[in-house]
């Protein structure tokens, strides 16, 4: 009972989770695409100490929160410490590894 009344308030928790996470996911290549064009005209080894590039994947982790809560991915409870580490690592996960990607090849984005 307690069940059905969570998911009509909500999403039911097989589309919140493919919500979150592919959201959390974009978001970290996202994030990974602007601090790439932050750092275009850098050697890696300086782009990657470069703390505003570093500072955009904290800033999307933080945008992301209301997000969720705008789209009814939590309903009225809202997102749980579990989910905001989930959110965290998920973007970060993404960020960092696309990122260092970008850095070792050399592949950098202009705009």
């Amino acid at each position: 009972m307690a069940t059905e009344q969570a998911e009509s308030e909500g999403m039911d928790s097989h589309l919140r989770s493919i919500t979150v996470t592919s959201l959390a996911s974009i978001g970290g290549i996202a994030a990974a695409l602007v601090s790439s064009a932050m750092t275009a005209d850098m050697a890696p080894a300086d782009a990657a100490m470069h703390q505003p590039a570093q500072a955009i994947v904290l800033a999307l982790v933080l945008v992301q929160i209301p997000l969720y809560r705008a789209i009814g991915a939590y309903g009225e409870e809202g997102p749980g410490i579990k989910d905001y580490l989930f959110i965290a690592f998920m973007t970060f996960a993404l960020w960092f590894v696309t990122w260092g990607i970008m850095l070792e090849t050399g592949f950098g984005i202009s705009f």
